[in-house]
């Protein structure tokens, strides 16, 4: 009798081992696949990475809640609103077209229609720094602001680059609460974001998506497209029309990107929208704070992809980086030794996979800075220094709006000895040039312009204000009728430049 009792207890107990390991392991599985709470949590566990348990060797994981980030973000996040006069179809009256224009101010009233336009910004400083599109607000005659709590300002335009695509807005106004900046480098594909803005003249609006790509070139075919800093965090967070200049945050709610630009045939959003990453942007922004104009550093080289290049060049070894195609006039790349059919792998010790990723780690630096470059010369490695220079070949800081892009040329002001020598008291000399207005027009290098619109010209940076004030629009001259003459000659030359074209 003992015994068989004995046998039955021994049942007993392997039957509840048993049952206790297999609820152990069911609970792990429906756990793991989101299918049941921790007890800590008693919600549906939808978006949650999967829950490790500690019992099993691992550690938990916190869950996706957009909640916090939303609440850091949708106060920082404005409504930019934009009035633009444009010219329009012009109604030709009967009586006028007989008799002659008798009222000039109703005809241009009549061809001048004003047009609103709208997109977002982001608050970044606590006395009404906003950074936007340049797009938004490129062609504005007047800005408004309206933050999230309803109250409207109006803003001045500090400055604006259309290579990035960003502006710098300001409204006067104290103790906001500006958004916390983020790093954009340390984005992982497949990272949750947010995109805040908005859209169809809403109040702030939250929409969530994933990093989809980084480092993303998207050329549109204009010309200019060579001249952009193309580099953009892909993502799948819905943006529209309004989106524009508003936030991209990771989850922490710190700024990561400005949201740029969709790929779409309607104009609406089609599954995929693109952010100009922070650590530009927000170099972009302190340049134009601080000197009206982005102070783009450049390497002074053309390139394209190495696998590209490859049909044309079937010496490339290294199928990762940027292919030297060639160089500008002024290359500072050039001068420390890299040449054409080089692939350049890194800067600084990171690596860059592409032209675009080489084009984003360039322009974040400032001019002047010198970079270590890493590259495959066919199948060799090398390590180059470089110093960083602008377009214009130098390292000089161009306080100005867009007269130095127009004019594409850099300038000196003459010292004494070279006025003893010219036999003058005032004047500034021509000292590198790029493509531009300067070029176009015929003028050398060595070229010492002593008028400008009959203005005695002293230093570059009355050149720059002058033509700033004709490119803003707040003189009624359109161009510039320029007096010098070259050193070698002495005799007087003239040359005319169109700068509306």
């Amino acid at each position: 009798m003992n015994k068989f009792w004995k046998n039955v207890l021994n049942m007993l107990l392997i039957i509840a081992i048993s049952g206790g390991v297999a609820a152990g392991i069911t609970a792990y599985v429906l756990m793991n696949k989101g299918m049941i709470s921790s007890g800590a949590n008693q919600r549906e566990n939808v978006f949650d990475q999967p829950v490790q348990l500690t019992a099993f060797g691992k550690v938990a994981a916190e869950n996706n809640d957009f909640t916090y980030a939303a609440e850091k973000t949708v106060n920082a996040v404005v409504h930019v609103k934009v009035m633009t006069t444009v010219s329009g179809r012009r109604y030709i009256d009967p009586l006028e077209y007989y008799f002659g224009y008798r009222d000039r101010d109703r005809q241009r009233q009549r061809e001048q229609q004003p047009v609103i336009g709208s997109g977002s910004g982001v608050i970044i400083s606590t006395d009404g720094y906003i950074i936007t599109n340049n797009h938004v607000v490129a062609e504005a005659d007047s800005i408004n602001v309206t933050l999230n709590d309803k109250r409207s300002f109006n803003a001045k335009l500090i400055g604006k680059d259309p290579t990035t695509d960003i502006a710098l807005i300001k409204i006067e106004a104290d103790n906001l609460n500006p958004i916390s900046f983020g790093d954009s480098e340390k984005l992982k594909v497949g990272e949750w974001v947010l995109a805040v803005g908005n859209p169809f003249n809403l109040t702030s609006t939250v929409t969530a998506g994933i990093v989809s790509a980084k480092g993303r070139s998207i050329i549109t075919g204009e010309e200019d497209d060579k001249d952009k800093v193309m580099a953009f965090i892909q993502t799948d967070a819905a943006v529209n029309s309004g989106n524009s200049g508003g936030a991209l945050v990771n989850t922490q709610g710190e700024l990561v990107g400005i949201n740029t630009a969709i790929i779409s045939q309607s104009g609406m959003f089609a599954g995929y929208s693109f952010a100009v990453p922070i650590n530009i942007a927000g170099k972009v922004v302190s340049d134009l704070k601080q000197y009206g104009s982005f102070q783009r550093a450049m390497l002074g080289i053309t390139m394209t992809d190495p696998q590209s290049a490859k049909s044309s060049d079937d010496k490339i070894k290294e199928l990762n980086g940027a292919y030297v195609v060639d160089f500008a006039m002024r290359s500072s790349a050039k001068e420390a030794g890299i040449e054409k059919g080089d692939v350049i792998t890194h800067v600084n010790e990171t690596p860059v996979t592409s032209p675009t990723e080489l084009q984003e780690q360039i322009t974040k630096y400032q001019l002047g800075d010198k970079v270590k470059i890493k590259l495959d010369r066919y199948g060799t490695k090398k390590e180059i220094t470089v110093e960083l220079r602008n377009a214009q070949g130098n390292t000089e800081i161009t306080k100005s709006g867009d007269s130095a892009k127009t004019l594409g040329a850099a300038f000196k002001s003459l010292s004494d000895n070279q006025k003893r020598e010219y036999g003058v008291s005032y004047g500034i000399q021509v000292d590198n040039i790029s493509k531009g207005k300067i070029q176009d027009c015929g003028i050398r290098k060595g070229f010492i312009i002593m008028l400008v619109n009959e203005q005695k010209i002293q230093t570059p940076e009355d050149f720059f204000s002058l033509v700033d004030k004709i490119l803003q629009g707040s003189t009624e001259e359109k161009g510039l009728l320029i007096k010098g003459f070259y050193p070698n000659s002495g005799a007087t030359r003239h040359y005319a430049i169109d700068l509306i074209d």
